[in-house]
């Protein structure tokens, strides 16, 4: 996650200490899956889900003992997904699980299903965190998840959870037909009140896939990207957010601070500003998939984010989280934890691959060397990652 809002404007984010933190001190963020159904179909859902849709979940024993391993790799998040994870049956015995464990759970949502009496239920769990999705306005958010009314039924579910004292954020996924919804978004946020946005890339896994066309150009991506740095920016002055993110293009970051660079001149705050932004992208240490994020599918099958569906490194039904995850001998573990020696030729000439990393994965299931690429891409010039007069 690219914190535009604390590099760009200093803003605190509630993460800091862990998005910023230099020592391994702290295991995967670790995002559930809990199921493969949902109540809508939306078009860029990256595990396909739908309403019939029912696939072979874990049992609520074993996914309470899979809580209890997330304990022993040192988890400091658990984000709970699906499908929609309000139609897990066992959802709230699985949140009193976490709870007793000491885990911090977070949820993932369309909001649709959250009534007042099942917020009440979240917040009494302990749930720290509702993400809520929105795509753009009613008309193109209905369109967009082909069910009429899931809008209005989105904003229902944010002003419950904000009614029962849950943080409440808005997740927006980017697609060529959305783009120019960003700053729609950020007004539904004003509307609203909730003051976190996450910014998601698309990234073409599960029914995205479908949606030719729908990945931006890079000049459209700069584009987008400057909306929300703009927005941000002006949001934060009036006192309208507190944190507003992107997340799945780790060229996010030397993008900003190429821009940041440009506003240096003559100004002393400026090149403060640029700095600590510089230095904070060199802690975090740019993209963790693999290393510090995990994803665990409804099936038990563990991923490497929550994206990569095509491609499972072992299962919990085999052998315990910490087991699978702790493979020296997995192939592709292997390589995204040696991003120096293997990311994209492109990306390790790039002077800013100490803090961005690149967005190496595969969208197949073959794992040969010619089935990795940048997904998203990489939307930098070859000046811009190569140009010693750009400030780094």
């Amino acid at each position: 996650m690219i914190n535009i809002s604390k590099l760009y404007c200093g803003l605190a984010g509630e993460s800091d200490g862990l998005r910023y933190r230099r020592e391994n001190s702290f295991g995967p963020v670790i995002v559930y899956n809990c199921t493969s159904r949902c109540n809508l179909r939306c078009l860029h859902c990256y595990s396909s889900s739908q309403p019939d849709y029912y696939t072979d979940e874990l049992t609520t024993e074993r996914a309470k003992q899979l809580l209890s391993e997330l304990v022993e790799v040192n988890c400091p998040v658990l984000l709970l997904s699906g499908g929609e994870p309000m139609l897990r049956n066992d959802l709230f015995e699985l949140l009193a699980k976490a709870r007793r464990l000491g885990l911090r759970t977070v949820i993932s949502s369309n909001g649709t299903l959250i009534d007042s009496g099942t917020a009440g239920q979240l917040a009494a769990a302990g749930v720290s965190y509702v993400g809520i999705s929105i795509d753009g306005d009613e008309e193109f958010h209905d369109n967009f998840r082909q069910v009429k009314g899931s809008f209005k039924a989105a904003l229902a579910g944010i002003e419950n959870c904000k009614n029962a004292g849950i943080k409440t954020g808005l997740r927006f996924t980017i697609t060529k037909a959305n783009a120019d919804q960003v700053p729609v978004v950020f007004d539904i946020a004003a509307s609203t009140g909730v003051r976190r946005i996450c910014f998601y890339h698309l990234i073409r896994s599960g029914r995205a896939k479908e949606l030719d066309g729908q990945t931006l150009a890079p000049e459209q991506t700069r584009q987008t990207v400057d909306t929300i740095i703009e927005k941000t920016d002006d949001f934060a002055r009036k006192g309208l957010i507190d944190e507003v993110l992107t997340v799945g293009n780790h060229a996010d970051g030397p993008y900003l601070l190429v821009k940041m660079a440009g506003e240096t001149q003559n100004s002393k705050l400026k090149t403060q500003n640029y700095e600590m932004a510089r230095q904070l992208l060199l802690a975090n240490g740019g993209n963790k998939i693999g290393e510090k994020i995990a994803c665990i599918g409804w099936d038990g099958s563990v991923h490497t984010d929550q994206f990569w569906r095509n491609y499972s490194v072992g299962s919990v039904k085999d052998k315990t989280f910490k087991q699978v995850w702790e493979n020296s001998n997995e192939p592709v573990l292997n390589k995204l934890r040696n991003k120096s020696k293997f990311a994209d030729v492109r990306c390790l000439k790039c002077k800013w691959f100490d803090l961005c990393k690149g967005n190496f994965r595969f969208l197949g299931t073959e794992t040969g060397p010619e089935y990795w690429l940048n997904e998203p891409a990489c939307y930098l010039t070859d000046e811009e990652i190569e140009n010693s007069k750009i400030k780094d």
